[in-house]
């Protein structure tokens, strides 16, 4: 190589060098940015790296992030996307869900459900979104049948190009919500998501037309500070508001130890027409974020969002007693029926108080979406949520739902197509009551496994899994059975007819909203099943069960403890085949006289049977017998014949012969 062609060599190489230093520099740089919450810079110089060819999955990672918590899943399908396929070994869990949680946005539910899969198992079915998504695997079917319950309008008089949602009732004619308009000409920009911060504002609602909020104005008082504030919920009274602000407190901002402002409550009181003294609650932190406020009917309990100590994912729903003012209790969450690994934020009591949240680690469409949780008959706990079905939700974030019960109309916040800027206030009017019981319905044909013949009359009895017995039903005269059933169960059912053998079905119920299962069964004639062992006339019941001895005290006929426990066996089996009719005979050994061995057998016998009625509650027309006393020795111990005691223990013996099945 001549000296031209090293030099040449060097230079490339160095250039090269240099290159990848720079790149690294600008990757360090936007690191930085994107810790500190500023994603939009973060996003424009991890998009310069890529483009210049460099790429990692940490790189991918925070540009899907990036776009994610921006609420631009549509642009984070992308990043995600291609650290799924490029750096397919290297996916950590959270960015599995994220994925599945995007590709919602952009309608492949298909994808979604198989990434949704692996997420599943990677983090094991303890993960309370897998659970969710195992339990609602059809969520779709699920959610359609809750869709419809509502429509949706746009609103006039509030929404801009900027962001303007989170409303709540201040009183009938007044609705008050965040909004980022008044700091669009000042610049007053927030690095998150490059738009200006939040004030409070309030609007006049028309009493005659839903859609019409019209006056908006600033919140009077000194509520509105140069950083963010939204989410308000007021006393009944109109006298205290909660609302929520970063931290920022006598015009002083404070930081966590990362440096990062987190969002607290505060309280604030009406005088003279102006919201003032405003009180940042006690149980707020430098180092989490509190917000979104919202009361119980009683005033008794506030709640709200938080990524406190003791949250699932990235917020939980807590909520505190009121014990004065100023004075609250510590802190619980709400639990596992609401909280998941995901976000649950945005909570609204209504009226009857049932719990609305916003949540994307519940199974929804895509983005956040609206969930109702009803109220316990304590008021105190939440039951099961329910997607809360379209046109409330969408593929896109619906969150901040607000309801007038008595009025079945409300509002909420989306940022959904159709909007004049990035979110927006819709109000709705709800049309149909939501479901929120999960009723289910069992039914299906009875019919001969041979010839197909309809069975009407049949018995249908549905047990637990243990089977333990529920209820039951008769086939009517088209062989059709129908049984309630609970949601997420799991029973058997038995169909029994004379003449057939009764038969059992294992069965697993939904959680798909008023949902009818289908379950044809089909029975069969033949002998009773016994120990592996079909059963026929003729055959002892004792030896197919392998009895113990029924004995009894010496000289008695009332039935021992010992061999009541045998007898249930034989009571079990009856009640499994009901067409089963049994001959009790009754025996003695010889050593006695004749007649008296045949009184004492006739004896034991008719309490043999008695016992099998009363306590298995048989018909007494599925038992005959007859005390055989020393008739039917099973050997040659007769009378006077020297035998020892195990040869006569043979013909002391109890047999239940099957005279028919």
């Amino acid at each position: 190589m001549n000296t031209k062609n090293i030099k040449n060599v060097i230079l490339y190489s160095f250039l090269g060098f240099s290159a990848l230093v720079a790149q690294e520099q600008k990757i360090k740089k936007a690191n930085k940015a994107f810790e500190n919450y500023a994603y939009i810079d973060a996003q424009k110089t991890y998009l310069s790296v890529v483009e210049q060819g460099y790429t990692s999955a940490d790189v991918y990672e925070k540009l899907g992030d990036s776009y994610y918590f921006n609420a631009d899943l549509e642009s984070a399908a992308i990043w995600y996307g291609k650290l799924f396929y490029e750096y397919a070994s290297n996916v950590k869990p959270e960015y599995l869900f994220r994925y599945s949680h995007a590709l919602k946005n952009i309608g492949n539910y298909e994808l979604s459900d198989k990434v949704m899969e692996q997420f599943g198992k990677v983090t094991g079915v303890k993960e309370q979104r897998v659970k969710f998504f195992n339990k609602d695997r059809n969520y779709l079917a699920l959610i359609e049948k809750q869709s419809g319950k509502f429509k949706v309008y746009n609103v006039e008089g509030v929404n801009t190009s900027g962001s303007d949602f989170g409303p709540s009732y201040y009183n009938d004619n007044t609705i008050y919500f965040a909004s980022d308009r008044s700091n669009i000409a000042k610049k007053n920009i927030h690095t998150w998501t490059n738009a200006p911060f939040l004030n409070l504002f309030k609007a006049d609602k028309d009493s005659n037309q839903l859609t019409n909020l019209n006056n908006s104005s600033k919140v009077n008082g000194n509520i509105n500070s140069k950083y963010h504030e939204s989410s308000t919920v007021f006393t009944k009274d109109g006298k205290t508001m909660y609302f929520t602000r970063n931290n920022y407190t006598d015009k002083k901002k404070k930081s966590d130890t990362n440096g990062t402002t987190k969002l607290k409550l505060y309280r604030a009181v009406l005088k003279d027409g102006r919201w003032s003294n405003e009180l940042e609650l006690p149980f707020n932190s430098d180092e989490y974020s509190v917000a979104h406020p919202a009361l119980s009917k009683d005033e008794k309990r506030l709640y709200f969002a938080s990524d406190m100590k003791g949250t699932k994912g990235l917020s939980d729903l807590f909520f505190v007693e009121i014990l004065g003012v100023n004075k609250y209790s510590e802190p619980q969450n709400l639990g596992s029926n609401i909280n998941t690994e995901g976000r649950e934020t945005f909570p609204f009591i209504s009226n009857n108080g049932d719990l609305f949240f916003a949540s994307d680690g519940h199974i929804g469409l895509g983005g956040l979406d609206i969930f109702i949780a009803k109220a316990t008959p304590s008021k105190k706990n939440f039951e099961e949520a329910y997607n809360v079905g379209k046109p409330i939700n969408s593929k896109y974030d619906d969150f901040s739902f607000i309801l007038n019960s008595s009025k079945k109309e409300g509002y909420f916040t989306s940022n959904r197509e159709g909007g004049l800027g990035n979110d927006d206030i819709y109000a709705f009017e709800q049309v149909e009551e939501l479901i929120t019981t999960c009723d289910q319905y069992l039914k299906g044909i009875i019919t001969d496994a041979e010839t197909r013949a309809l069975l009407p009359g049949s018995k249908v009895t549905l047990l637990t899994e243990d089977l333990k017995p529920i209820t039951s039903t008769v086939a009517d005269g088209n062989a059709f059975y129908e049984l309630p059933i609970e949601c997420d169960n799991k029973y058997v059912i038995r169909a029994e007819e004379p003449n057939y053998k009764p038969t059992e079905v294992d069965f697993a119920s939904s959680s798909v909203f008023e949902f009818n299962h289908n379950q044809p069964i089909q029975l069969r004639k033949g002998a009773p099943i016994i120990n592996n062992v079909a059963a026929k006339v003729g055959d002892d019941l004792a030896k197919l069960l392998q009895l113990n001895p029924i004995y009894f005290d010496f000289d008695k006929d009332f039935i021992r403890p010992d061999a009541a426990l045998e007898l249930q066996k034989v009571i079990a089996v009856m009640k499994e085949y009901p067409n089963l009719e049994i001959d009790v005979r009754s025996h003695t050994d010889s050593r006695a006289p004749f007649a008296y061995n045949i009184d004492l057998s006739t004896r034991r016998n008719k309490n043999t049977i008695k016992y099998i009625v009363e306590k298995g509650g048989m018909s007494t027309s599925r038992l005959t017998g007859r005390g055989y006393g020393e008739i039917e020795l099973t050997n040659e111990c007769a009378d006077g014949v020297n035998c020892s005691e195990e040869k006569h223990q043979l013909n002391r013996r109890s047999e239940f012969i099957i005279v028919k099945q």
